[in-house]
C-alpha cells in the first residue's frame, strides 16, 4: 500500500527528474521548432600565398544556424565572431555552451533568429591582428572579400551591412573595432569584448618583450617559449612586417646595448600609427560614425591594468571625434566563464545590443 508520504517524495523526485531531462533538452527544440544546427566549412584562401611563417591557406570557420533554419525560407542576419587567439575558433561551442545559450537566448526573445560565424584568425604564433601583411598573409583582405561573400553565397543571410555584426574577445575585439571601423559598408554594427590593443598602457609597450631573445632568436620556436615575446612577435610581423629578416620576418623597433633599451623613433612611430586602435580613429572617424551601433567594454579587474587604462582613453578619444558608442566597464573578470555563462553578459549585453542594432 502506497502511503501519501510516500506518493508526494515519488511525485517531488519525479518532477525533479522531468525538470532535468527538460533543462538537458535545447530550449528549441522544446519549443517545437526542431534543433539548431553548427555546420563546419573551410575557404581555402589565395590570401596566405607567399606568406613567410607557414599560414595555412585552408581556414576553418563553425557555422550556428537556428532552429528551423532548413524549414524555412527565410533570410538571417549574421554575426561574425573573432575569438581569442589563445581559444580554439570551436571553443565557444565545444567548451562554453554557446550553442544552448543562442537556443535560449532565441526562444526568450531576447534576439530574433540569427546566424553566427566564428573562424580561425590565427598564426603559427598566435594573434594575425587582423591585417594585410606580406609575412603573415592579407587578413582583412581575407574577411572581407572572401569570408563574407563566402558565407553569402553558402547561407541564407541578409546580404547587407545593416544585417551584418562583428564581435570578437580579447584580441578578438581588437579585430572587430578594427575591420569594422574600415569596412563600414561592410559590417554595420561592432561589440569588442575587453578589446587589447586600444592604444597606450601604463607601461611603456617596450618593457614586456625578451629583447635579447628576439635579437638573437634562430627559430620562430624559441620565441614560442618565452612569455609575452610571440605576442609582441606577432604585433612586429603585422605592423613592421620585413620579408627579407628571417626568422622573425620583422623589423624590431628597439634593441639593447648593454644595459640600455634603444628604441628606434621612427619605426616607433610606424609601429603605433598602424596597431593602436586610438590611432586610427581620426582616419576612420567617419565610418565610425556610420555604424548603426558600436559598443565595447573591459574588466575592472584585468590584472593587466593597461588594458583598463588604453580602454578609458579609447572612450575618451572617440567622444573627442563625436564618435557615437558605448563603452562599459563591469565588475568581474575577462574570461570566457563571465561572457558565455548562462546568465553571463553574451547574455546579458551582447545580443541584446545585437537584437536592437541588426536589421532582421
Amino acid at each position: 500500500m502506497i502511503t501519501r508520504r510516500f506518493a508526494t517524495i515519488l511525485c517531488i523526485r519525479l518532477s525533479a527528474a522531468l525538470s532535468l531531462f527538460l533543462s538537458a533538452v535545447p530550449v528549441s527544440a522544446q519549443a517545437g521548432l526542431g534543433s539548431s544546427q553548427l555546420v563546419e566549412r573551410v575557404i581555402h584562401s589565395k590570401n596566405f600565398a607567399g606568406n613567410k611563417i607557414g599560414v595555412d591557406a585552408d581556414r576553418k570557420l563553425v557555422v550556428y544556424l537556428p532552429a528551423g533554419y532548413d524549414r524555412s525560407k527565410k533570410r538571417y542576419p549574421v554575426l561574425y565572431y573573432f575569438p581569442s587567439p589563445l581559444d580554439h575558433y570551436r571553443a565557444l561551442f565545444d567548451k562554453s555552451g554557446a550553442q544552448t545559450l543562442f537556443d535560449r537566448a532565441i526562444a526568450r526573445g531576447t534576439i530574433r533568429e540569427f546566424i553566427l560565424v566564428s573562424v580561425d584568425m590565427t598564426t603559427p604564433l598566435g594573434a594575425s591582428w587582423f591585417v594585410d601583411s606580406p609575412v603573415t598573409g592579407n587578413w582583412d583582405a581575407f574577411a572581407v572579400q572572401e569570408l563574407v561573400p563566402y558565407v553569402d553565397a553558402s547561407f541564407r543571410t541578409i546580404p547587407t551591412r545593416d544585417a551584418r555584426g562583428l564581435v570578437g574577445h580579447h584580441m578578438g575585439a581588437y579585430g572587430a573595432i578594427r575591420v569594422g571601423m574600415k569596412h563600414a559598408d561592410v559590417f554595420g554594427s561592432v561589440y569588442g569584448m575587453n578589446p587589447v590593443g586600444s592604444g597606450s598602457g601604463v607601461q611603456v609597450m617596450y618593457s614586456r618583450p625578451n629583447w635579447d631573445l628576439l635579437e638573437h632568436a634562430t627559430s620562430l620556436d624559441e620565441v614560442k617559449k618565452d612569455g609575452f615575446s610571440p605576442i609582441f612577435t606577432s604585433i612586429f610581423q603585422a605592423h613592421l612586417p620585413n620579408p627579407a629578416k628571417p626568422p622573425l620576418f620583422a623589423d624590431l623597433p628597439a634593441h639593447r646595448e648593454g644595459g640600455t633599451l634603444v628604441i628606434d623613433s621612427k619605426l616607433t612611430a610606424k609601429l603605433r600609427d598602424s596597431f593602436f586602435l586610438e590611432s586610427l580613429i581620426p582616419q576612420y572617424a567617419d565610418n565610425l560614425k556610420s555604424l548603426r551601433g558600436f559598443k565595447f567594454d573591459w574588466s575592472r579587474n584585468d590584472g593587466i591594468w593597461d588594458h583598463v587604462f588604453s580602454a578609458h582613453a579609447l572612450t575618451h578619444k572617440l567622444n573627442e571625434f563625436g564618435i557615437p558608442h558605448e563603452a562599459e566597464e563591469y565588475n568581474g573578470l575577462w574570461d570566457s566563464d563571465t561572457y558565455w555563462s548562462a546568465e553571463g553578459r553574451v547574455m546579458s549585453d551582447v545580443l541584446p545590443f545585437f537584437q536592437q542594432h541588426l536589421k532582421f
